[in-house]
């Protein structure tokens, strides 16, 4: 079933704006409507597929950030990518905690997690795939509950809660940032990467912007909105840290999907120029890590 979001889940305004109709390009060819909130700006699919309709979405041989075997050039392309990010993510992980436990929602099959292992660190996910959940327990031998529900009852609390690529396609964002918020230690950090609609890959491509991917894509923040959302729950933004590789592999796809053909020219062409653009215009990268903290009461 579908449902309707009747306000907007940063402000609560009620009156939103027709942004743009996307069509899922990936893999069931329905098109979406993304509307936008006519106080605060926040772009969101609306009606949506709820909770339970939406796995039928993810249900593909091609979404390879579960799928860890399956050998095609795009998913080499992302585990060439997933490897120098892993490092990367861990080297932002290690400059803000030295020590603790680490909670990473959305954790797939546990390739971070088990980096972050390896290199001395307690470390726990969460991953409502089956599939995705077996392969981090039984190849990556990391612990992996199925909600962030399972963790409440035990009390403990995470040096770092991380969401990579995770955060828009979470139903209910406020719920989910609140319970983040209690298992966070004192001094505790939370580390958010979004995709990000303000950036030139995003305006050249419109409808084709592959990281639009509705209808799994829930949600299409900035840097004013992702803000906006984390003040509300007390948190603050301690540093933004620019993926530019995503630039590239985002760029790739969108031009599959406007053309119809893989243009290998195009997207180093035009992935290197989102790029530039980001720092010369100010409008920030293909994707975003936004590292926060809790306001200091």
């Amino acid at each position: 079933m579908s449902e309707k979001l009747d306000r907007c889940p940063i402000c609560g305004n009620t009156i939103f704006l027709r942004f743009l109709d996307v069509e899922d390009l990936f893999l069931s060819k329905e098109f979406f409507s993304i509307q936008k909130c006519d106080s605060c700006g926040f772009k969101f699919i609306n009606p949506r597929p709820d909770q339970f309709e939406i796995d039928r979405y993810y249900q593909s041989k091609e979404y390879v950030s579960h799928d860890a075997n399956r050998v095609t050039f795009i998913n080499q392309i992302y585990k060439l990518v997933r490897g120098f990010s892993i490092k990367n993510k861990y080297k932002i992980v290690k400059e803000n905690v030295s020590e603790g436990k680490i909670l990473d929602i959305g954790c797939g099959t546990g390739e971070f997690l088990g980096y972050c292992s390896s290199m001395g660190f307690d470390v726990e996910g969460v991953e409502p795939s089956i599939k995705a959940r077996s392969y981090a327990q039984q190849v990556n031998s990391i612990p992996v509950t199925e909600n962030l529900t399972d963790l409440k009852s035990r009390k403990e609390t995470f040096s770092c809660v991380s969401m990579w690529h995770v955060l828009e396609h979470i139903h209910d964002l406020n719920d989910t940032i609140e319970q983040v918020k209690g298992l966070l230690s004192p001094n505790g950090i939370f580390i958010v990467a979004v995709p990000n609609c303000n950036s030139w890959d995003a305006q050249k491509y419109g409808k084709f912007w592959a990281a639009y991917d509705v209808p799994r894509h829930l949600y299409h923040f900035n840097r004013t909105t992702l803000n906006q959302l984390i003040s509300n729950h007390g948190f603050e933004i301690v540093k933004i840290i620019p993926q530019k590789l995503d630039a590239f592999y985002i760029s790739m796809l969108s031009e599959k999907y406007l053309t119809g053909r893989k243009s290998y020219f195009k997207f180093l062409i035009f992935g290197l120029w989102s790029n530039i653009q980001a720092r010369k215009q100010g409008i920030g990268h293909s994707s975003q890590i936004f590292v926060l903290s809790l306001k200091k009461t």
